[in-house]
């Protein structure tokens, strides 16, 4: 089979042999992989794979079951960025339908992560107020979008003006350009966040904790600006909050089923309606996929990027 393979700190495209499917996997032929900011931290040797994971980057696939034929999207531990790929059956599930399967790559991974880290570990809920870091993002787009369906005030930011306006666009009640924004002062004079998503780490850890409310929870999901930071636990302590710490890829496959399970409830019914939408950045072929992992270091895309894996038409 095709994949892509690290070497030396790039991506290089490869002959391997197909994956065996263990007990309980099955084999996945596929159509498309979504690019995600752990796949580049992957390739650039800051993020090594779960033990027992394929050595390839990728954490999302579309395509088809071997077994069965059925059109299906994947969440991997690691191994996207090939032509077939083995997965444990709890971390399929059947492909959104009225979304064409080279799209539905990048869906998945983004979805479970945005159902865990907001509706199961922060328990967001309607008339709640939550601020999203980055929301231009594949993560920011999606979580948006959710936080907006399930009654909630949506705070973001962006790179630009422009991004800002597109992110209101998406649903988002207020948008700040980061660079010249106080943001700390800006949800201040809005009464706060019930709940942060947050994908800076460190760096913002201070401001992140001074903009929650009582009861507040701040979900780390990503250390963009540093793995450690000062905590002011005075603070914490007096307004009663709790900062949360959580990774999807190392989890079991049990836990990934379960997770995937109530993303299916959740989100699969407004994908199929058009509430909400993954947002599309580019297509590229997957020999391309240094060109994507550029896209992402660079930043200022506005939603997925996709490799196309397969010549076969969704």
């Amino acid at each position: 089979m095709r994949a892509l393979q690290i070497t030396d700190g790039s991506l290089e495209l490869a002959e391997l042999p197909e994956p065996s499917p263990g007990p309980g996997e099955v084999l996945v032929d596929v159509t498309a992989a979504g690019v995600n900011r752990a796949d580049v931290a992957q390739t650039a040797g800051k993020y090594p794979p779960p033990p027992g994971a394929s050595d390839l980057p990728g954490l999302e696939v579309s395509g088809h079951r071997r077994d069965t034929g059925d059109a299906v999207v994947a969440l991997l531990a690691g191994g996207g960025y090939a032509e077939v790929v083995a997965v444990p059956e709890q971390q399929l599930l059947p492909a959104p339908h009225n979304l064409d399967l080279l799209d539905a790559a990048g869906v998945i991974e983004v979805t479970a992560t945005v159902v865990s880290n907001l509706v199961i570990e922060a328990g967001l809920r309607a008339g709640e107020t939550v601020l999203i870091h980055g929301g231009t993002g594949g993560i920011g787009t999606t979580a948006i979008q959710l936080a907006s369906a399930l009654g909630a005030r949506v705070l973001t930011t962006a790179g630009s003006d422009a991004a800002a306006a597109q992110l209101r666009e998406l649903g988002a009640d207020h948008a700040w350009n980061r660079h010249t924004t106080d943001l700390p002062g800006e949800v201040e004079a809005l009464g706060g966040a019930d709940v942060i998503l947050d994908v800076i780490g460190g760096s913002a850890l201070g401001s992140n904790v001074s903009m929650l409310r009582e009861h507040g929870r701040l979900v780390i999901i990503g250390t963009l600006g540093g793995a450690s930071g000062e905590l002011p636990i005075g603070q914490l302590m007096g307004k009663r909050a709790r900062v949360i710490g959580t990774t999807l890829r190392s989890r079991a496959p049990q836990a990934k089923g379960e997770i995937l399970e109530r993303t299916r409830e959740l989100v699969w019914p407004l994908l199929a309606d058009g509430t909400l939408r993954i947002p599309i950045h580019a297509r590229l072929p997957l020999e391309r996929g240094n060109d994507a992992h550029a896209i992402l270091r660079e930043g200022g895309h506005l939603g997925k990027v996709i490799l196309e894996v397969s010549s076969e038409g969704p």
